[in-house]
């Protein structure tokens, strides 16, 4: 417990985008809500483990090259398809990692352990396992599918954010708690928005229709493409989602700059407004933006990247048609034309009756006496 008598809750992300940043800051913000006088803090799980394993991990994570997204691929495939390469994976994370981790779940007096990161939730359960960590291990899962490391036996509590992904959470970790929760997300999603009122903000002339292209936090994928394929229909207005890679931004910014109708934007937290207003998401990285679009209503098509896990949740996109897979521009002209021309889905509003991801956190940390949140965020 922190000293003021009130659970200590400790979450571990790690600076690969935005898909394990954000709903480590969503949980954040909802614990401080739940549970006034909680001490809650945000950590790099990466940096934890320390600088070796970091390297090896995102290497620099040079998806923007062809070798890079090669060598990603081939990373995913060792470590997720063969048992010899999944053994090493493991005892590698183990013994050059464990200590540090070890190490910042003390420092932090961590009552419960949450990660966003599933190299952070695999460790975290090897070391549950083996009776060197105390406090429950919460696992925060937002991919749909390829959930080897993002579950695993030893975590206490498997939290995710599509009811589709109980089954293989439950085939790899058997016997586990799974919960289907809301709350790893901006809690916008869960507000009604008005469409008209979102496309106006946004400067989307009546008449027009958008699209909004996301490559994720760092811009991955044929987002020019994907922008070229688009534009090609005479009605349609094209936002290009540049995350916080101020290169690529530029780029597209430079390569469309005589076409009024295609425009680049950085990072931004309005993206309940954005696939309100959307009448398409193109999106190459899966995860938490397809879920949120899927809030929405708004039809999603998964075209650009498609790479390690990427592949494995298009897959899933499919068979539990949740979004259309572009393999081609080819494809994606024909996806596009019939996502524009169809009806829109109605917004899902169901989440919004699921369980909080943060009571369920707090569940395994006992009651929290009221009093001043406080909610620590490490540089």
């Amino acid at each position: 417990m922190a000293a003021n008598g009130s659970p200590s809750i400790l979450i571990f992300s790690a600076a690969i985008g935005e898909g394990h940043d954000l709903p480590a800051r969503a949980l954040a913000d909802g614990l401080a809500a739940a549970a006034p006088g909680a001490r809650v803090r945000i950590e790099d799980g990466l940096d934890a483990m320390g600088r070796v394993l970091r390297r090896v991990l995102i290497g620099g994570s040079p998806f923007h090259s062809r070798l890079g997204n090669r060598l990603f691929e081939l990373e995913h495939r060792l470590i997720s398809d063969l048992r010899p390469t999944r053994w090493l994976a493991g005892w590698l994370l183990y013994a050059f990692g464990a200590r540090g981790l070890r190490r910042r779940v003390a420092a932090n007096g961590a009552d419960v352990v949450v990660s966003t990161y599933p190299g952070v939730t695999e460790l975290l359960a090897r070391l549950r396992r083996r009776g060197r960590l105390r406090a429950p291990v919460v696992s925060a899962i937002t991919d749909l599918a390829s959930l080897r490391y993002w579950a695993s036996p030893g975590v206490d509590l498997h939290l995710v954010t599509h009811p589709e992904s109980m089954a293989e959470v439950a085939t790899i970790a058997p016997g586990s708690r799974v919960e289907c929760v809301q709350g790893l997300t901006s809690p916008d999603f869960l507000i009604p928005c008005d469409r008209g009122e979102a496309r106006r903000a946004l400067g989307v002339a009546d008449g027009s229709r958008l699209v909004v292209v996301s490559g994720g936090g760092w811009a991955v994928g044929d987002l020019a493409g994907a922008a070229e394929v688009a534009a090609t229909i005479p009605d349609v207005v094209v936002i290009c989602l540049c995350g916080r890679n101020q290169a690529v931004r530029e780029q597209l910014e430079r390569r469309f700059a005589d076409e009024p109708r295609v425009r680049a934007m950085g990072f931004t937290d309005d993206m309940s407004g954005l696939l309100t207003a959307a009448d398409a998401l193109v999106h190459s990285t899966a995860g938490l933006t397809v879920l949120e679009a899927h809030m929405r209503g708004c039809p999603v098509i998964s075209y650009g990247w498609g790479r390690g896990h990427v592949r494995t949740n298009n897959d899933a996109f499919r068979r539990f048609r949740l979004a259309e897979v572009a393999a081609t521009r080819e494809d994606l002209a024909i996806a596009l034309r019939a996502a524009l021309d169809g009806p829109r889905p109605a917004p899902n509003g169901s989440f919004a009756d699921l369980r909080s991801a943060a009571s369920l956190v707090l569940s395994l940390a006992g009651p929290a006496p009221a009093g001043a949140a406080e909610v620590a965020r490490a540089a």
